[in-house]
């Protein structure tokens, strides 16, 4: 997958305005999850995304946070001053087009590495 139809599928799940409101969104919650990955796993799943966005997840490192589902929504709609809902409304755009543009082998180390609750949000049961 290539950067703009990243883009493009994240507005069109979001239902945002603008290319530039999906790349707002895209940036909010690849921020808080690559803080909640460990740094290997944040690197190997940007060797997958397209350009633009893996920059995101390598650029963005804090210490490995323990965050549940809910606590990573919250931090998501801290960072763009937006309610629990749309936080999670942006997640589910976000990590559904994640999960499409990477192998099945990567979102399953993805997901086992998250605490239950998060698979929601890649779009998987």
């Amino acid at each position: 997958m290539k950067y703009h139809e990243f883009v493009a599928t994240v507005r069109q799940r979001g239902e945002y305005a603008s290319a530039a409101e999906a790349e707002e969104a895209i940036r909010a919650v690849l921020v808080v999850l690559a803080a909640r990955l460990t740094p290997d796993e944040a690197h190997d799943l940007a060797a997958q995304l397209p350009h633009g966005v893996a920059e995101i997840m390598e650029e963005a490192h804090e210490p490995t946070l323990q965050l549940s589902v809910q606590e990573f929504l919250q931090r998501i709609a801290a960072g763009t001053g937006a309610t629990s809902r749309t936080a999670e409304w942006d997640a589910g755009a976000v990590l559904s087009t994640v999960a499409d543009a990477i192998t099945d082998g990567e979102l399953n180390d993805l997901i086992t590495q998250l605490p239950s609750g998060y698979a929601a949000l890649f779009g998987t049961a």
